[in-house]
């Protein structure tokens, strides 16, 4: 099938998420609406995907693509502009020195190894001098950390640090593919879940926001995969 065309009101739309990088889905939903108002393109308030399919059929020779995916704090959608012709560290590695680099990869084996997706900034920052590439002083390392959370690498909350949206998003394939033993697709949305709750029996896991609203309606709750009695508190 030929792909829909792009109109001006998709390009504008492409341009601003550029410009952002990732955006929330209600962000993505004003900007969709206002896009089609200002170049008098036809709205259809509930086919925003559609048209986000209409704009990654274009970006696909560019090896580009818009993805969806959830915030794992408040289980909210986010739209990613994606780049799938280099891994996103190689990425990466255009914008920082190799140290730096490889302080973001022990903070992310850091947070992938742990029981709930968190690194605390004192683990992270002892990592500082152990770099192999170049060492870094404390001061510098704590820097860093401010720039990974300000490019949306990294979130932060009280002292502890996890996967950024965009960064889960981007990363995907590349977390799927060095992590096999830890990295888990959400049982309920099938995207990634870093701060996820694990079934004891059968290693089934779930984002927060998921286990939460799939719980909702269940006075004993049982695991949606091997029925066994969910262990761990609903959030």
């Amino acid at each position: 099938a030929m792909a829909a065309q792009m109109t001006d009101a998709h390009r504008r739309f492409l341009q601003v998420l550029m410009s952002h990088g990732i955006m929330e889905g209600s962000e993505a939903r004003k900007l969709h609406r206002c896009c089609c108002e200002i170049h008098k393109v036809y709205y259809a308030h509930d086919k925003l995907d559609y048209f986000i399919t209409t704009i990654n059929s274009h970006l696909q020779p560019l090896f580009m693509q818009i993805r969806k995916g959830m915030s794992e704090g408040d289980g909210r959608a986010h739209y990613a502009l994606v780049n799938l012709a280099e891994t996103e560290i190689t990425k990466m590695a255009s914008d920082y020195a190799e140290n730096e680099l490889e302080l973001f990869r022990k903070t992310m084996d850091l947070i992938m190894l742990s029981e709930n997706g968190f690194a605390s900034s004192t683990d992270i920052l002892n990592l500082a001098d152990q770099l192999k590439t170049k060492k870094m002083k404390k001061k510098e390392a704590e820097q860093m950390l401010k720039v990974f959370v300000e490019n949306k690498w990294l979130s932060e909350r009280k002292g502890e640090y996890t996967l950024h949206t965009r960064c889960i998003i981007e990363m995907e394939q590349y977390i799927l593919t060095n992590y096999p033993d830890t990295a888990r697709k959400c049982n309920i949305c099938h995207s990634l879940a870093i701060q996820s709750q694990v079934c004891e029996s059968c290693g089934t896991g779930m984002h927060l926001p998921c286990v939460r609203k799939y719980f909702r309606a269940q006075t004993e709750p049982r695991c949606p995969q091997c029925n066994t009695t969910w262990s761990c508190d609903i959030p």
